[in-house]
């Protein structure tokens, strides 16, 4: 009888997995089942963890880099050995290149059979090597509860991002006692440590407000690693107590609201160039800021880089670094300020001119924005789009946008009003993200609707994932913006097309008037062909009501836009 009992209680590592991840507060995860990781999975379900099944791996690595944003803890994805690992290393790259926690842990070949040509063989621990901040292999079921931990840990801590915990077959094949699982469990949560985030200095703080007050044209910068720091409210407040103008980068949209009187996006250009002090807060100066660097920005501009991560400030050179969160950086920075409070008026020349540049630049796009073009080109549907969303209030969808000119556009026209509100292609200008970080902000912020805005390019990456929206019935709308292909139709000069292939569609070429919307309705969900401002205002109202998954087919002009959208020089 004690014998039956014992066999009774034993866990196997799927179940040990599971238990551990549980322990850490994780709730959900992502990925594609298969050999060996599918009981994993099913063992996860059982404890309370939410499991979304894509079809593709590399749309759940990006859902789980995406979710390790939007909720500060890492994402977790699953994936089968070998190809499934490679699969999986779209995300862990993602998550690395925009700095988000994320686990990736797979599956693998037995250990005793590998360098024999086994099933799936792969060394992942060297696969991932490039993209992770730290990777472990389970080599027995008692290093599991340490090993999930660590991975944990890693991701999340100082400058997130991606991590990877490889499990071999045979090790999830392996089992303990019930008592000894537990034992393994606790010893292995009481000894997490975390490393202290390092607190900016008195004298640091002091230097950084010297220079603040001593501009004669300050702005202050923020991007992603302010939003992940939940750095919003100190943000309001440095830029309400100071009155100095602000610039987010694309995802940084919404941390303050894009209508706030000392936004400066409209007037990038100016504020960039001729700004004298910059205080970069969560944001790296590279491409997407200009590397700091002339003729974008003036020769003599001083930086204040506030980063989490001191190889960043190493790297870049600043003025004065501060070594720091965001949130606790600003907290104290602003509690100094308060102190001994300073404020540039609205009459200030620097924000006159700010404000001015904003005024006429608003003011020509409102002018183009107020065509109705049809065909359409992109400004129509994309203001058509933006007054839909401004009509839901609030909680503001989250929206999702990736393409060339459909994100480049969107970028300009589409308001962000409440932080953590914009998904786009982000550091690494990564095409095939949409639908993986719809579901990943469809699961993270259940109340609100998500709204993506894709090219058909960008869409076609990830399109069978729409299956995956209805299956879990997920408020979410996909806009799709039907150019014809790849920035459009055939952009080709009559000299290019020649040779034995010159018949060929060309290589920016798709199916022309392809039936996008009827690829969601082969799985139940509700599909749109719009053409007209009032078929794509109908279908917008129908759909945000609904709150269903739904695809709505926007018939774009092939010729509008331009090749490689704001990129032309990179082309």
């Amino acid at each position: 009888m004690a014998e039956s009992g014992e066999k009774s209680a034993l866990v196997d590592c799927n179940l040990l997995v599971a238990k551990a991840l549980v322990r850490a507060g994780i709730d959900r995860m992502f990925g594609v089942v298969g050999i060996p990781v599918t009981s994993l999975a099913n063992r996860a379900v059982a404890l309370g963890i939410r499991f979304i099944a894509f079809h593709n791996e590399q749309s759940a690595g990006y859902a789980a880099s995406a979710y390790g944003y939007l909720t500060g803890r890492p994402g977790i994805l699953l994936t089968v050995s070998g190809p499934g690992c490679v699969h999986g290393l779209a995300g862990l790259s993602n998550a690395a290149a925009n700095a988000w926690p994320m686990v990736m842990i797979s599956g693998s070949c037995d250990q005793k059979d590998f360098g024999r040509g086994d099933f799936q063989e792969l060394d992942q621990i060297a696969a991932v090597k490039p993209f992770v901040k730290f990777s472990v292999k389970a080599k027995h079921i008692n290093e599991i509860p340490n090993a999930v931990f660590s991975v944990l840990d890693h991701a999340g801590s100082g400058r997130p991002g991606g991590c990877y915990l490889d499990i071999p077959s045979d090790v999830l094949h392996q089992t303990v006692t019930e008592s000894e699982a537990n034992k393994l469990l606790d010893e292995a949560e009481s000894s997490r440590k975390i490393d202290p985030i390092k607190n900016v200095t008195k004298d640091e703080i002091a230097k950084a407000i010297s220079l603040i007050r001593k501009a004669e044209r300050p702005l202050i910068v923020f991007g992603k690693g302010a939003a992940i720091a939940r750095a919003e409210s100190e943000l309001k407040d440095l830029v309400e107590k100071t009155g100095i103008p602000f610039l987010p980068t694309p995802m940084g949209k919404g941390l303050l609201p894009d209508s706030h009187d000392l936004a400066a996006t409209a007037a990038r250009s100016l504020a960039i160039g001729k700004c004298d002090v910059a205080i970069v807060i969560g944001a790296r100066l590279n491409w997407l800021l200009h590397f700091g660097e002339p003729p974008k920005w003036s020769k003599d501009v001083k930086f204040i880089l506030i980063d989490i991560d001191e190889e960043e400030i190493s790297l870049r050179k600043p003025y004065l670094g501060l070594i720091g969160d965001a949130k606790s950086t600003l907290k104290v920075l602003n509690k100094e300020i308060k102190d001994d409070p300073f404020c540039l008026g609205r009459s200030h020349p620097w924000i006159e001119a700010i404000t001015n540049k904003v005024k006429e630049n608003v003011s020509k796009m409102e002018e183009q924005l107020a065509k109705d073009v049809v065909p359409f080109n992109f400004l129509t549907p994309m203001r058509i789009i933006r007054d839909a969303i401004a009509g839901l209030g609030s909680p503001a969808p989250i929206l999702v946008s990736e393409g060339a000119n459909t994100m480049d556009v969107g970028r300009s026209v589409l308001v962000q009003m409440e932080p953590r509100t914009r998904l786009d292609a982000g550091t690494w200008g990564t095409m095939g993200v949409g639908l993986g970080y719809c579901i990943a902000a469809a699961v993270a912020s259940p109340d609100r609707l998500v709204v993506a805005v894709e090219g058909d390019s960008g869409f076609g990456f990830s399109a069978m994932e729409v299956e995956t929206l209805v299956r879990y019935q997920l408020p979410v709308v996909v806009i799709v913006f039907n150019n014809g292909g790849v920035y459009g139709g055939d952009r080709r000069c009559p000299n290019e097309i020649t040779g034995p292939y010159k018949d060929d569609p060309a290589p920016t070429s798709f199916v022309p008037g392809a039936a996008y919307h009827v690829l969601i309705e082969a799985f139940g969900g509700k599909g749109y062909l719009v053409g007209t401002p009032e078929e794509l205002k109908s279908a917008l109202a129908e759909s945000f009501s609904a709150r269903k998954p739904a695809v709505i087919n926007v018939t774009i002009d092939p010729y509008a836009g331009a090749e490689s959208g704001r990129m032309q020089h990179k082309n």
